[in-house]
C-alpha cells in the first residue's frame, strides 16, 4: 500500500472514529478534529470555551501537531495551564491542498503515537 493509500485510509479511520464519539455520527472536518486535539493538550475537557479561547486551542493543537515536524517547539506552561510554544522555522509556503495533507498527516500520525488508530 503507497504512503498516500494508508494516509487517507487512517484518515478515513479516524474521522469515523471520532465522529461516532464526538458528534453523533456527523462527519467531523478537519478544523474540528484540530480543536479537539486543542481541548486534548489543555487538558480541561469538560470546560465551555470564549470564541478567542477556542481560536487559541487550535493554535496549541497547530503548533503541538507540527512540532515533529521542527516548526514549533514546547516553551512553557503559563500559570492558566495553557501550553506555549515557540517557532523554531517558519512553515514553507503552501497551496491549500499540501495544508491539508500535511495536517492529516500530522493529525495521524498523534492518534497512531497514542495507539487510538494503528
Amino acid at each position: 500500500m503507497s504512503r498516500d493509500e494508508q494516509l487517507k485510509n487512517r484518515w478515513e479511520q479516524l474521522v469515523a472514529l471520532l465522529s461516532n464519539q464526538f458528534a453523533e455520527g456527523d462527519t467531523l472536518d478537519l478544523d474540528a478534529i484540530i480543536y479537539l486535539i486543542g481541548v486534548q493538550e489543555f487538558g480541561k475537557v469538560h470546560q465551555t470555551f470564549k470564541k478567542d479561547e477556542k481560536l487559541n486551542l487550535m493554535h496549541i493543537a497547530i503548533c503541538r501537531l507540527l512540532a515533529p515536524y521542527g516548526y514549533y517547539e514546547f516553551d512553557f506552561v503559563d500559570k492558566d495551564g495553557w501550553p506555549h510554544y515557540k517557532i523554531k522555522e517558519e512553515l514553507p509556503p503552501l497551496k491549500a491542498g499540501e495544508q491539508a495533507v500535511l495536517m492529516k498527516e500530522a493529525i495521524v500520525n498523534y492518534f497512531v503515537e497514542r495507539e487510538v488508530i494503528e
